[in-house]
């Protein structure tokens, strides 16, 4: 069969499929968009891309995100911040989403993932012996479990609940509080997100 499309382009659209959440249709139209772009526009995401590589490191601390020529995050170097408290994590982005609250004060843990025996992630993937290590070196008073409410999250969760107490270190564990989205109807809510809105009831 004849091919349709050029090589070069069929190369472009067969690495955008690759990225996650990103189907054949969807690459095809990156792509071709891409193909009558400015030549200018192009080498600047060429090499924005490249640069991931080179100027992009994991904070030896937190395991968050950050420049090549930082020594750690400069949100566990910020004096403003308070190092008894760490959120724990699963991934680097997942600090954007509790920055953009401008109400969490303390430092970031990040863990790399989240146990999932399916997928050959276990716990000793993670970043957890850091992370009990960083609560004996900072003295942490509280650490908050801010695991996704999956059902690896919440394995995550226990496991890191067990884990630190086993270890000896005295600290306070706390979990973000779940419940229903407002808009949300009870039929359209998972099992795991009712049973945190049970567990976090209130009185009134």
């Amino acid at each position: 069969m004849a091919r349709l499309l050029p090589a070069a382009l069929e190369k472009v659209i067969d690495e955008l499929g690759r990225l996650p959440g990103v189907g054949v249709r969807t690459a095809e139209r990156y792509a071709y968009y891409l193909l009558r772009s400015q030549q200018h526009n192009n080498e600047s995401l060429a090499k924005a891309v490249a640069s991931l590589k080179t100027d992009v490191k994991t904070c030896p601390v937190t395991f968050a995100l950050i420049n090549a020529d930082e020594t750690v995050s400069h949100l566990y170097n910020d004096p403003d911040r308070n190092k008894q408290l760490v959120a724990v994590v699963e991934e680097p982005l997942d600090i954007i989403a509790l920055e953009r609250t401008g109400q969490f004060k303390g430092t970031y843990h990040v863990l790399g993932g989240a146990i999932s025996p399916i997928d050959g992630i276990g716990p000793e993937q993670l970043h957890i012996p850091e992370l009990v290590k960083r609560l004996e070196d900072d003295e942490v008073e509280e650490v908050i479990i801010a695991t996704n409410a999956s059902v690896e999250g919440e394995s995550t969760a226990l496991y890191l609940q067990r884990h630190i107490k086993d270890a000896g270190v005295e600290v306070t564990l706390s979990r973000l509080a779940r419940g229903i989205p407002v808009g949300v109807d009870l039929e359209y809510a998972d099992q795991i997100t009712l049973t945190h809105a049970l567990e976090g009831r209130r009185l009134l």
